[in-house]
């Protein structure tokens, strides 16, 4: 059961990186015996120099791709389906080709990257892979008429360049990334989000009798983290509370002053002050009292509005 959770979590996840760079379609079918290809991506035309952000995952992405995360070690069979949907996938765009009379091009022939969290040296030799240069240890690459990569995620480096993949790793590499994750600037254009999807996975899991000790350590790392996580959004809400509170506070103030001082303000122009920010609040609550009519409001939001 488990192991559903998380495959749904690295879809969810995976969509979730690689959703502004490209077309992302996860649980594709294929023909056949009616396959399904976890993630399916065509990388958008104009790619986004943004993707480098990424690290490695972000070379897979570079191309049209197929990725079939295992949450466990993907077995010899395993990998030789995932051959096969890229192959059924070849001959469809063959297809499509010929029916359009067009020439297949091999830049639109997707890769196919096989992620799994540990894999034998045994089992890699059988497929014959090779370390190709210019590339990180842990991507071992079939004969180049495959089109295909295992990736090993316990292999890679620990860098930067390779957290959001060691982010679907299992035990000590999981957790370890997990760590580094939190750690980045919370400006990051998705560290917030990958938490989310992070933390929804613990929660999953914790309804779930049946864990494996991956993933009870798994809920017991990212217990303080979660509890930190959700203390801090909630100091972040009485914030903007508070701001709001003070907000709503000087508008009133600001409103009743003005309708002592020129009369009952028409609707429009209370919209057009209840969207100023603290600060014009202010600086209209001096203003005011040199109004002496309407158009003299009037102006003055016009001016905020140059």
């Amino acid at each position: 059961m488990t192991r559903f959770i998380h495959d749904q979590f690295a879809k969810d996840y995976l969509e979730e990186l690689l959703k502004d760079y490209g077309e992302v379609k996860a649980s594709e079918k294929v023909s056949g015996e009616i396959k399904e290809i976890d993630v399916l991506f065509t990388p958008a035309k104009q790619q986004s120099s943004n993707i480098q952000i990424l690290g490695l995952l972000g070379r897979f992405a570079e191309h049209p791709a197929i990725i079939e995360p295992y949450r466990n070690p993907a077995s010899t069979d395993e990998i030789c389906d995932c051959i096969l949907k890229l192959l059924e996938i070849k001959a469809l765009l063959r297809r499509e080709a010929k029916a359009n009379k067009t020439k297949l091009q091999d830049s639109e022939i997707p890769k196919l990257w096989v992620f799994t969290p540990t894999i034998s040296e045994t089992r890699l030799s059988s497929f014959g892979t090779i370390q190709k240069q210019g590339w990180l240890s842990g991507v071992h690459f079939l004969p180049d008429a495959l089109r295909t990569a295992i990736v090993a995620i316990h292999q890679l480096p620990q860098t930067p360049e390779t957290l959001w993949l060691r982010l679907l790793g299992r035990g000590s590499v999981q957790s370890q990334a997990i760590i580094e994750l939190q750690a980045l600037p919370l400006d990051h254009p998705y560290q917030k989000q990958t938490l989310e999807l992070v933390y929804n996975l613990r929660e999953n899991l914790r309804v779930n009798q049946e864990l494996e000790a991956d993933d009870r350590e798994l809920i017991m790392r990212l217990e303080p983290l979660y509890q930190k996580n959700r203390e801090q959004a909630r100091e972040e809400g009485r914030q903007e509370g508070k701001q709001e509170g003070r907000q709503e506070g000087k508008q009133n103030l600001i409103l009743r002053q003005l309708n002592r001082r020129i009369g009952e303000i028409d609707t429009s122009l209370i919209e057009q002050i209840q969207g100023l920010s603290l600060e014009k609040l202010e600086n209209l609550g001096e203003a005011l009292l040199d109004f002496s009519s309407f158009s003299d409001l009037e102006t003055w939001l016009n001016q905020q509005s140059i």
